[in-house]
């Protein structure tokens, strides 16, 4: 009887592979599985994680950008910048996922480097950003559904559909509390995407946002931060990281937002390198209950990694010819004298990671009195910055399964900076038999530089299915 079971079980295996039909896949990652055969075989046990059924691979767009915006405040005329960077206007390229990283969102003076965390500027960007994304497809927006963290001041109040939301006590502002609960209700239902992360230190600043269909379709778990000051004296907040840790569906990611050491003296380079060393010795994510014994996640540890920001590399070139080239529009020469490219060629702190060809002109710096122009150059101009122009701006990424669709810069005038983006198609694995839920950041010690949320009263863990109990219809332009 045993023998007849089991070779019954060896017709139907092979009967389920030689009916497959393989896929190729993009990203090197092997052949992978059809929602067809999922749910066909969702009842057949016992196969490992490479052949089960029931994991499916999935394609995700994930749009990493940086900013570096001179210690100006948003303003509302801002919008039409932020639509231009986030590539709003092609629908072809919207993402699933939109990860932004600021630098300077507060003057680096000694002031706001010694003085204590202020979260307003973050608020206003974080504001600024939801409503960007969210008026680009008709969808009423008023406060997210994760107010932006000050420092790891997080608590979770309560569910969706009773009008309470994620927040930080340290927001809870006169606007806010005015707000009825239907008002709050209506803001949560109708967003198309929701910040899921936020996390600032000193200027440095990192958002994270989630189209809402992710939140229904997949996992969403072990949401973390964790923040690292290599500034002054090697540990004060003017220069660094902030980052964010978080699985979507069976896939782990970690977006780090950086500002590195400046100068363009000879030398100057290490500086960056040593400070790049620093960021991914000293991350590393809280361990989770579930976690055991196992030593907490590092930044190379991941899935998916992606590091953008001010890095700040220059130019191997004399400012002059350097302008020439840039007068030629001849990049592919230019990138020739690029620090960050030759220490990604040589390997050292960034072995293993890529970036995509700079097919744009160098971000930085612009006049202040011209922002159509780079500052200094021949004849020097009164109280002008002589700076050679540099790629200072860039995005990098490190893993398998990774495929870069686009590079590029934008033109906001906003700051001596251009801002600049990429996007990312990216594969996820989806565990049909997983419960969707979403684990975020909780109450946390202030000051603590790592962090994942606890509560007094438990883990801030919620089901997807309370949160999303009230959000079933669609904003109504897009049912």
């Amino acid at each position: 009887m045993a023998n007849k079971k089991h070779s019954r079980r060896r017709e139907r295996f092979r009967w389920w592979f030689s009916r497959k039909k393989k896929k190729a896949d993009p990203f090197d990652s092997g052949a992978g599985i059809t929602d067809d055969a999922v749910e066909e075989d969702a009842g057949f046990c016992g196969w490992s994680m490479e052949m089960d059924p029931r994991i499916s691979t999935h394609e995700l767009r994930v749009f990493v950008g940086t900013w570096n915006v001179a210690g100006r405040s948003p303003v509302g005329s801002l919008a039409a910048d932020l639509d231009e960077w986030l590539n709003l206007k092609d629908i072809d390229h919207t993402a699933d996922v939109y990860v932004l990283g600021f630098q300077e969102i507060v003057p680096l003076n000694p002031q706001s480097i010694i003085a204590g965390e202020n979260a307003t500027e973050a608020t206003n960007w974080n504001m600024l950003i939801g409503k960007t994304l969210n008026d680009k497809y008709g969808c009423p927006w008023l406060t997210p559904m994760l107010n932006p963290i000050n420092s790891d001041d997080y608590y979770y109040s309560g569910i969706p559909e009773t009008g309470r939301r994620y927040i930080s006590r340290s927001q809870i502002t006169t606007q806010l509390r005015s707000q009825t609960r239907s008002q709050t209700g209506q803001s949560y239902r109708y967003s198309r995407y929701k910040l899921i992360a936020s996390r600032k230190m000193v200027g440095v600043f990192i958002s994270v946002w989630i189209r809402r269909e992710l939140l229904k379709a997949y996992s969403i778990s072990d949401v973390r931060v964790c923040s690292v000051a290599c500034g002054i004296m090697g540990y004060l907040g003017n220069k660094g990281s902030v980052s964010v840790s978080m699985s979507i569906g069976g896939t782990s990611f970690c977006f780090i937002a950086a500002h590195l050491a400046s100068g363009e003296k000879k030398g100057d380079e290490g500086k960056r390198n040593y400070q790049v060393s620093e960021i991914f010795r000293r991350t590393s994510f809280p361990r989770l209950p579930r976690d055991g014994n196992l030593m907490p996640p590092t930044i190379l540890g991941h899935d998916r990694v992606f590091l953008f920001g001010d890095l700040n590399y220059r130019l191997y070139l004399e400012d002059n010819l350097a302008r020439e080239l840039i007068r030629k529009q001849d990049w592919k020469a230019l990138q020739g004298f690029d620090q960050l490219q030759k220490e990604l060629e040589d390997g050292g702190v960034f072995q293993g990671w890529k970036e995509g060809s700079l097919e744009f002109p160098p971000t930085y710096k612009y006049s202040s009195t011209n922002s159509n122009r780079y500052s200094g150059g021949l004849p020097s101009r009164a109280r002008e910055k002589q700076r050679t122009p540099a790629w200072c701006d860039r995005v990098l990424w490190y893993g398998k399964g990774v495929k870069q669709i686009s590079y590029f810069r934008s033109e906001s005038k906003f700051s001596d900076h251009r801002p600049v983006s990429a996007l990312f198609s990216t594969q996820i694995e989806a565990d049909k038999r997983a419960n969707c839920r979403l684990v975020v950041p909780a109450l946390v010690p202030s000051g603590t530089p790592c962090s994942i949320g606890k509560q007094a009263n438990g883990e801030a863990t919620t089901t997807l299915t309370s949160l999303i109990k009230t959000d079933a219809d669609a904003c109504p332009t897009n049912r």
